[in-house]
């Protein structure tokens, strides 16, 4: 049995729920509360950090990154990152950009504060990190949009974990309402292309207990 460890609004957990419904890759989603430590979880990834995938051998894999790298190296019917050296290149610069630079500049700001402050007891959010994250949204939505007016997809011509991970980022902060969707029709047009994809379509089930989703967010047409 394959199984991995996630929280519903980890964009990288969200980004290997994807990654293994492309490939057809039946798994156990068990949520796992990182901030806990649990010294079970903590064995299986000192980092404690989320996602961690247990292959059905037992192999332990950790860091989303080098397990989607893994997923693609061995289960390769369906290749998503690149088919050729220079797309291979392009898709990992990209998912460097949206799990790095976008991860620091927004998600994560966005995310401690609306949420991971109410479930650690931290008080109310700060509005003025909201509202700098907010702005770096802005800048990435526009990136978003110069990729997709060029290109099929955001790598090239293929569907890739480029798009993944910036889908995997847009559904968390959707998910939380802070998506200027109508400021950036391409962005939008683009992230409607993978809301209707079967693979990304269990991500719009998910609901926070306490927090419920707005009314848009699993409606394929916005």
């Amino acid at each position: 049995m394959r199984i991995l460890y996630h929280f519903w609004l980890s964009p990288l957990s969200r980004k290997l729920r994807v990654v293994l419904n492309e490939k057809g890759l039946d798994c156990t989603l068990k949520v796992e509360k990182w901030w806990e430590r649990r010294a079970e979880f903590l064995a299986l990834n000192p980092t404690g950090e989320v996602p961690v995938l247990i292959e059905p051998d037992g192999t332990v894999l950790a860091d989303a990154a080098a397990i989607a790298e893994f997923l693609d190296e061995t289960y390769r019917e369906k290749l998503l990152i690149g088919l050729n050296p220079l797309d291979r290149a392009e898709t990992r610069r990209l998912v460097g950009w949206f799990d790095g630079k976008m991860s620091r500049e927004v998600t994560e700001p966005i995310l401690n504060e609306r949420l991971m402050k109410r479930l650690l007891g931290g008080g109310g959010p700060d509005s003025n990190v909201l509202r700098a994250a907010k702005a770096n949204l802005g800048v990435h939505l526009d990136y978003i949009t110069f990729l997709a007016e060029r290109r099929r997809w955001l790598a090239g011509d293929h569907f890739s974990v480029a798009d993944i991970s910036a889908a995997a980022h847009l559904s968390t902060l959707d998910y939380l309402g802070d998506v200027p969707w109508d400021e950036h029709e391409p962005a939008k047009d683009w992230y409607a292309r993978i809301k209707s994809r079967p693979s990304f379509r269990p991500l719009l089930t998910d609901h926070l207990p306490g927090t419920p989703p707005p009314s848009h967010y699993a409606d394929l047409d916005f």
